[in-house]
């Protein structure tokens, strides 16, 4: 199935200052959401963005907080976004029946996320290299259970021109900019 601009809603998990830079790769995370959050805001497509219990670990990191929607972050202190009630209410009344899920850490809080979205029917797509975990171990295993599951694991690029679905428009344009 192909993942529908109109059907969905981007989810960014715990991208925080305190957490990212012990990630395996610490510019994968926060490289790939900025392209995703720039291309949903073209595109005019819901994006909810979630901080774990921020005292500790800190805010969403600097380079994603200019393209933070407004009413973001949605602050948890669950693992899984679905356990908190702000969250499910703002997903709910987005109408999506697609979930693009990228953040930190892919083994915990998006792994747990994903697999409850599975299970309330959403149409759940990971996207590898807009996630991170602390070792490529952790991250592979949690892509490969979010598979199990019934996710899709994809790319940054292939999310952004599933949402277009075609080129020679103004929005064609100013995505394509940000895969150069």
């Amino acid at each position: 199935m192909l993942i529908d601009a109109k059907q969905s809603c981007l989810l960014v998990i715990d991208i925080q200052s305190k957490l990212n830079p012990v990630m395996f790769d610490p510019e994968m995370a926060p490289k790939g959401a900025a392209k995703l959050m720039l291309g949903a805001d073209i595109l005019q497509i819901p994006t909810l963005v979630t901080e774990q219990y921020s005292k500790g670990v800190g805010p969403t990191v600097d380079d994603l907080q200019d393209f933070m929607p407004e009413g973001s972050p949605l602050e948890k202190d669950t693992f899984s976004c679905c356990a908190n009630d702000e969250f499910s209410t703002r997903f709910k009344a987005s109408g999506a029946t697609q979930a693009i899920v990228c953040g930190i850490e892919a083994h915990i809080c998006v792994l747990q996320t994903s697999i409850q979205l599975l299970e309330q029917g959403v149409d759940v797509f990971v996207v590898e290299d807009a996630t991170a975990s602390r070792t490529p171990e952790n991250h592979r295993a949690g892509l490969e259970r979010i598979r199990h599951a019934g996710g899709t694991v994809v790319t940054t690029e292939s999310v952004l021109f599933e949402w277009l679905r075609k080129s020679g428009t103004p929005e064609f344009k100013q995505i394509s900019q940000l895969i150069k």
